[in-house]
């Protein structure tokens, strides 16, 4: 694995040389192991996770055990940020009863992705061990951006796509959401309705494919989402590198306040579609069509 991560490896190099040997610092598409705890390897993408995961924990107790009855300022910022979220949500889900449902997931993946965005920028890259590799002394930053690592993305689209099927089978049960990728209900309207309207047996084929088709969507999904993150944090860290190899200190600056706002981007994409498959998951197409009717 590590042979073929070698060949796809980032040609962005930094060499800092000290009076003994030079250390490398190459910037790789796969995350670099920082320990073992047993047989189990962390990586510094993983610990970046792990940080961005105990920051969200201790912001949500912290806001907890400090809200009161009588709001302070601090508060009243948050609960109208929160407000108006939420009338955002209320656009793409038509209901607010689900956008309370869903609302809590959206908030949860845009918060864990705009940490990690955060984190992989923070001059404490500069931290990290240096370790021999490939018969170099190579440095290994302790944080890298967990949403640069490509492993990290997957499992986000996966929950993402996922969770969403799971959703969309408690709000509208597990018969109709089967019905729309295997589409049996359309094939059996041949056996029903083809006395009635011969045209069914032309338009029944055609419904299952669009079935199939739903469902290398959902594939699709996985791709798109993980891939867009991936490939715009990652060429972000690649760019930072490659300023800072050209001048340190004073180039990457401008492109760290750029890299800000792609992360803070990244995330609001991220969990704006995150919010939009959930909701359209639990939408009962055939209600809707009926109500038309």
């Amino acid at each position: 694995m590590h042979n073929e991560n070698e060949i796809l490896d980032n040609e962005t190099e930094l060499h800092t040389t000290d009076t003994s040997h030079e250390i490398v610092h190459e910037v790789t598409i796969y995350a670099e192991p920082i320990g073992h705890i047993g047989n189990f390897t962390i990586t510094n993408a993983l610990l970046t996770s792990w940080i961005a995961v105990g920051i969200i924990v201790i912001l949500a107790i912290a806001v907890r055990f400090s809200i009161k009855k009588v709001p302070s300022k601090l508060q009243t910022l948050f609960e109208v940020i929160i407000e108006q979220t939420l009338d955002l949500t209320d656009q793409i889900t038509g209901n607010r009863a689900k956008s309370l449902k869903i609302f809590p997931i959206a908030l949860a993946v845009f918060f864990f992705i705009l940490i990690n965005n955060w984190l992989g920028i923070l001059p404490l890259g500069a931290f990290g061990l240096v370790a021999e590799h490939g018969g170099e002394s190579a440095f290994l930053p302790f944080l890298r951006s967990g949403t640069a690592d490509i492993n990290t993305t997957l499992a986000l689209a996966v929950m993402a796509v996922l969770g969403s099927n799971l959703f969309g089978i408690l709000s509208i049960g597990a018969w109709k959401t089967f019905n729309k990728y295997v589409n049996l209900k359309a094939f059996g309207k041949v056996f029903t309705d083809v006395r009635k309207d011969p045209s069914i047996l032309m338009v029944a084929p055609v419904m299952f494919f669009v079935g199939v088709l739903e469902l290398v969507g959902e594939a699709a999904k996985v791709a798109s989402l993980s891939f867009r993150l991936f490939g715009n944090v990652f060429a972000g860290e690649v760019l930072l590198a490659s300023m800072a190899a050209l001048l340190a200190y004073v180039l990457p600056i401008p492109f760290i306040g750029l890299e800000i706002f792609v992360g803070l981007i990244q995330a609001l994409i991220f969990s704006m579609l995150t919010l939009v498959y959930f909701s359209i998951a639990s939408e009962d197409h055939d209600e809707a069509h009926a109500e038309k009717h």
